[in-house]
């Protein structure tokens, strides 16, 4: 199974350093908005100093005559604040803004990168729902705390602090009191802190399972319709997005106490200092600008233990969207590429392919072998058909020689190279798919079939879908190559998706052809044109063909026969049929023939 680590109960803020290594890389950036952090902070703090001088100056000490002229300079001093305070706070939004949107799409750039890489068997204990709400929920909170909440956080971290040590400076006795109360507060903080983590983690797991579920009945919304199950899909996703809710209401609860706890008991402790302030004023121990001063400030750092009470909600919220971004990240695919990888050597008229002693079991499925004892060896520009009923280990050889999958004994080789000695693209460049369930993207025709050589030219292009006989209904489409063929290729026919998936195949020439059900979804005309242009992409190279229609592989130069992961038989049609057995048992079912002499019966 691919290495995930095991999912903790709930996330802290420390999960948040998984975001360092996608930081790094914008040190300048940071260190700027970190500038313009300090000087918006250091620009509120300068108001209560500035607003105790305009008191203490402007209105008690002054003269008459000289209070007009002070009161000007001074309020000038305390536009002069705001103005500052106004430059660096969009300085820093601006800044911060950006890095949260630029980190925010390379971490999304580069979970979609590493599960692309994934192997087949990381998919099958995955949904592809759940891949999507980590790509896009997950990311938005990552990108609030980035680029809002943790710029917010820090500003009201140094706006507090410094607020805390003017007023401890100013006020020392009856600060270090209200000091003492504050520490208190943390203590339940931490309590709920600790609820709020398991919840949020809870909470974006259940919006993962919604959208796991939307996303696998969306991409099957003919079947769910013809099935007239959409209130059924309906109410199950209701359903989850109910439990989704439910849990993020509980999450809102507890932070909802929490945040009521500090700001309640933080002004508490506040206004028992500001109390004792007055009483010095009245004592005549400090002036009444002095008292302005600290009533500001007291201010600020109330302003600023709320909002951290928020920010720390977020904080938790994002820690628990890291951490599962993480996940993804951390995960490795169990096929790698080799660290001494060996090169293939050049070949003319297809690639050879052996399996030795091949041992197979499907990681989801340990005790069933899906191959057992398998040994079949291919030999270059030969055409062999794999044939036998569903569950025989048809398509895992195809999968096999692909490398989506490891064998647990044996050796499976590639012009004499055993696969594992390959980099997965070298193999991989040297084979030509065509799918069972033919794959056509949301682009134009073009372009689909371009896939398979994405520098191919036009020309080539055009030359590939005529030997696909796809030319003519390309041609006939509103738009010709540039036609939009739809998501999953609704606009066309399946024996039309499947002449484009050909035509993809044949655009790549690989040494390797691999056939699974080619002609399965063709009509009998499609099935005539294509037959004969898949027998000209044979020519000159290697192919396996799976078939369940034996009408398709009566030309191929040996047919193998399998059945529950071995080989049974093998030989040509005639030769299948005259020995009797399982062939000629199917030949006799699709054909009408007498399952021993091959005539008809």
């Amino acid at each position: 199974m691919p290495e995930t680590p095991t999912r903790p109960p709930g996330a802290s803020p420390k999960s948040l350093s998984g975001l360092l290594p996608f930081i790094r890389p914008y040190r300048l950036q940071v260190g700027l908005a970190f500038v313009f952090l300090v000087l918006a902070a250091a620009s509120t703090l300068a108001f209560p100093v500035a607003l105790k001088v305009l008191i203490d100056q402007g209105l008690v000490a002054a003269e008459p005559g000289e209070r007009l002229m002070q009161l000007r300079g001074h309020f000038l001093a305390l536009f002069g604040v705001a103005a500052a305070l106004g430059t660096f706070s969009a300085a820093r939004f601006y800044v911060v803004s950006w890095l949260g949107e630029r980190i925010t799409a390379d971490l999304r750039n580069a979970v979609y990168a590493h599960v692309l890489r994934q192997s087949p068997e990381f998919f099958e204990s995955t949904k592809t729902g759940e891949v999507l709400s980590r790509l896009t929920t997950d990311t938005t909170l990552v990108q609030t705390v980035v680029g809002s909440s943790l710029s917010m956080g820090l500003r009201n971290v140094v706006m507090g602090a410094g607020a805390l040590i003017a007023l401890i400076v100013t006020n020392p006795w009856v600060m270090s009191q209200v000091l003492g109360v504050l520490v208190l507060v943390v203590l339940p903080s931490i309590y709920f802190g600790r609820r709020v983590r398991k919840l949020s983690r809870a909470s974006q797991d259940r919006v993962a399972d919604s959208s796991a579920i939307a996303a696998e009945v969306l991409a099957e919304i003919p079947v769910v319709q013809s099935y007239v199950q959409e209130g059924r899909e309906a109410a199950r996703f209701d359903r989850s997005t109910e439990d989704a809710f439910e849990t993020a209401r509980k999450r809102t609860r507890v932070r909802a106490l929490l945040v009521a706890f500090m700001i309640t008991a933080t002004f508490g402790a506040l206004l028992w200092g500001l109390y004792q302030g007055t009483q010095a004023v009245i004592a005549g121990n400090i002036s009444a600008g002095h008292l302005g001063q600290t009533v500001v400030f007291v201010i600020i750092l109330v302003g600023a233990v709320a909002v951290l009470s928020e920010v720390y909600g977020d904080l938790l919220r994002a820690a628990g969207a890291t951490e599962r971004l993480m996940e993804l990240l951390a995960a490795r695919s169990p096929v790698q590429d080799p660290a001494q990888p060996q090169a293939l050597p050049a070949v003319q008229g297809g690639s050879a392919v052996s399996f030795d002693d091949v041992v197979f079991h499907y990681p989801s499925r340990p005790k069933q072998a899906a191959l057992q004892q398998f040994s079949l060896h291919i030999a270059a520009g030969e055409t062999v058909a794999l044939v036998g009923p569903s569950g025989a280990g048809k398509s895992t050889v195809l999968q096999l020689l692909l490398r989506f999958y490891d064998v647990q004994s044996g050796q499976v080789r590639l012009d004499g190279v055993p696969l594992p000695a390959l980099p997965l693209a070298t193999l991989r460049q040297r084979i030509g798919i065509v799918p069972q369930d033919s794959t056509v993207f949301s682009t134009s025709a073009l372009e689909n079939i371009r896939y398979g050589r994405p520098e191919a030219t036009d020309e080539e292009v055009y030359a590939a879908a005529k030997a696909a006989y796809a030319h003519d209904f390309i041609t006939a489409l509103p738009e010709g190559y540039a036609t939009y063929l739809g998501e999953r290729g609704v606009r066309l026919s399946g024996g039309q998706r499947q002449r484009i998936s050909i035509a993809r195949a044949m655009l790549k020439n690989p040494p390797l052809l691999l056939l699974d059900e080619a002609t399965s979804a063709l009509d009998a005309e499609s099935e005539r044109v294509v037959q004969q242009a898949l027998e000209a992409a044979m020519a000159d190279r290697t192919t396996l063909v799976i078939a369940h229609r034996l009408a398709t592989v009566l030309r191929a130069d040996r047919i193998v026969v399998m059945d529950e992961g071995r080989i049974v038989d093998i030989g040509t049609h005639d030769e299948l049929v005259a020995r009797g057995g399982l062939y000629a048992r199917l030949a006799a079912m699709q054909f009408g023939q007498h399952p021993e002499t091959g005539q008809p019966g």
